[in-house]
């Protein structure tokens, strides 16, 4: 069980950032992580600071052309009116036909129809990482057979 802080830049812009107060806390070695995430905490030990990137296909991966589809605009229609969030930019929670839940992002609004962009906002960008472990720790047996933390910080059952 890994605890640490972290401030993610995209582009030289803050995305994401933790502190000490509220580290991330996760088991490492079970897939809660971007891959190349885990792979540049490998080795570190409490109170070792770092500093990383993290290119596209170990992070969130490239854009799939496929997750850009065309919807047609009637789909976002409530009581008969266009939902508050069809705007340029917004961002829509929706489901594929199996149940999944999608995040959007709308790129596009036309006469009939939306551009939507399903693929991670992060996806085609390079991450950059700085932060310091708080604590490294054996992961308890019912953490890992449950598949989270528990205790501080963690899932309390």
């Amino acid at each position: 069980m890994v605890s640490l802080t972290y401030t993610l830049k995209v582009e030289g812009n803050v995305v994401d950032q933790t502190d000490t107060k509220n580290p991330l806390h996760f088991l490492y070695g079970v897939g809660q992580m971007i891959p190349g995430f885990e792979r540049q905490l490998e080795g570190l030990k409490t109170g070792d600071n770092y500093e990383f990137s993290v290119t596209a296909e170990e992070g969130y991966g490239n854009i799939i052309p496929e997750d850009i589809v065309e919807i047609p605009k009637e789909t976002f229609m409530e009581d008969g009116k266009l939902i508050p969030e069809l705007v340029l930019g917004g961002i829509i929670h929706m489901q594929d036909n199996h149940g999944n839940r999608l995040r959007g992002e709308v790129r596009e609004i036309k006469e009939n129809s939306v551009i939507m962009d399903f693929n991670h906002p992060l996806a085609d960008k390079t991450l950059h990482f700085t932060g310091t472990i708080v604590s490294v720790r054996e992961a308890e047996a019912e953490e890992i057979a449950h598949g989270h933390v528990h205790g501080e910080g963690g899932h309390h059952h």
